[in-house]
């Protein structure tokens, strides 16, 4: 039996390091929101920027592929970045890159190719953020306990994606656009706070000891069972996300909706994504990982296919409550699977790939979905993604994800 004295210095110890983790996940948490609130507040706003400029429909689709472009690229050797130098650095960088994504909107958002550059800019800051967060919560959880960490991360995202359209509602949402000068100006303030917490962040401990082979990471990491479905499940649902946010505001547009109600009907979107994930690790333990995966990925479907249908503003708003819900349960049921799949030291690049084939999905589906809004409107936009949702849900119950 250890002596009084080393029993109460090891008590102290045990205190302060409780006191460390839980100040870090609050910075961490924190974080997330506040990269979602920049984000999720300007990528509607690019869409109002442009329909301000009079652009047509498919011009939209592009503007929103220009999000995924660089970060399509850049997304594995983000990853291996995260895992060789620490979440801390690159959370670093991602806010100075979001920063700067602010300020080109302020000083060139009037013209498309200032939107598209601020674009590129946004989904390249995004990216080091979100690789930053998802490898630190990775690499500091308990295995077994993945499902419940990434559902209160994912719970925090999905408040400042709650949050970022409220910007919206402030800045002009009885119009039909909104002052789109001050809400740029707002951001640049915004991210320049998320920088100062980046700072403050603390990388894991192992960080010095995850370089490891990067080809090699990388290969074995493409041999994991199920890797292929959890790709294109995440790849859909979050493409689904921004089909809304770019194409809610034009379907608004069509039926005469105020920006300010399409802004509250975003929130209601973010705020059942929240509910969701709050409670994703009692869900996934009532109801099993592979089938919450596949009702969420369904029945989000089925909410899509319904949006565009006019009904009156309390119905629609339960059905984006719908969607919302389901959409919620995707991104981080597929980041603890991964989480739990790879090994220590790769889990910046799993959690990479992961972005990888979220941002294919982001420049090729908005893409494709400019070429249908061309002819259909963002009624049929709507309508083809949630056919897409509902392909995802029945490929989803491939994945091994039970346990």
């Amino acid at each position: 039996m250890a002596p009084p004295a080393v029993e109460k210095a090891r008590d102290r110890l045990e205190c302060v390091i409780t006191w460390h983790r839980r100040h870090q996940m609050a910075l961490l948490l924190a974080h997330s929101v506040g990269t979602q609130v920049v984000t999720f507040v300007l990528r509607p706003t690019m869409s109002y920027g442009a329909i301000e400029l009079h652009v047509s429909a498919a011009w939209l689709g592009v503007l929103g592929a220009s999000f995924a472009i660089a970060p399509l690229v850049l997304a594995i050797p983000a990853g291996q970045a995260a895992d060789r130098y620490g979440e801390r650095r690159m959370a670093v960088a991602g806010a100075i890159l979001l920063t700067t994504a602010c300020a080109a909107f302020l000083a060139f958002g009037h013209t498309i190719p200032g939107l598209i550059a601020g674009g590129v800019l946004l989904g390249t800051g995004h990216l080091g953020c979100v690789i930053a967060q998802q490898a630190l919560v990775a690499n500091v959880t308990e295995r077994g306990r993945h499902d419940t960490a990434f559902g209160h991360y994912t719970f925090a995202a999905s408040l400042g994606q709650a949050l970022g359209p409220i910007l919206i509602i402030v800045f002009g949402g009885a119009h039909a656009i909104p002052d789109t000068g001050r809400i740029y100006l707002w951001t640049c303030g915004l991210a320049a706070v998320l920088v100062v917490l980046s700072a403050l962040l603390t990388g894991s401990p192992r960080a010095t000891a995850r370089a490891g082979g990067q080809a090699t990471g990388v290969r074995s990491l493409l041999r994991l069972p199920g890797l292929a479905h959890a790709l294109v499940t995440s790849c859909v649902v979050l493409a689904a996300v921004d089909i809304t946010l770019v194409y809610l505001p034009a379907l608004g547009t069509e039926q005469g909706l105020a920006s300010g109600v399409v802004g509250v009907l975003l929130a209601v979107r973010g705020v059942a994504s929240m509910g969701s994930r709050f409670f994703l690790g009692r869900l996934s333990h009532a109801f099993g990982r592979r089938r919450l995966l596949v009702a969420g990925t369904v029945s989000a479907a089925l909410a899509m296919a319904l949006t565009p249908l006019p009904m009156p503003l309390w119905l629609l708003a339960c059905v984006l409550l719908v969607l919302g819900f389901g959409l919620g349960i995707g991104q981080p049921m597929t980041m603890s699977w991964l989480a739990e799949s790879a090994p220590a030291g790769l889990r910046g690049r799993a959690m990479s790939l992961r972005l990888a084939g979220n941002r294919t999905g982001q420049i090729l589906i908005p893409g494709a979905a400019g070429l249908v809004a061309a002819g259909a409107g963002a009624a049929g936009v709507l309508l083809i993604t949630a056919l897409g949702l509902g392909w995802a849900g029945v490929a989803a119950r491939r994945l091994p994800v039970d346990t």
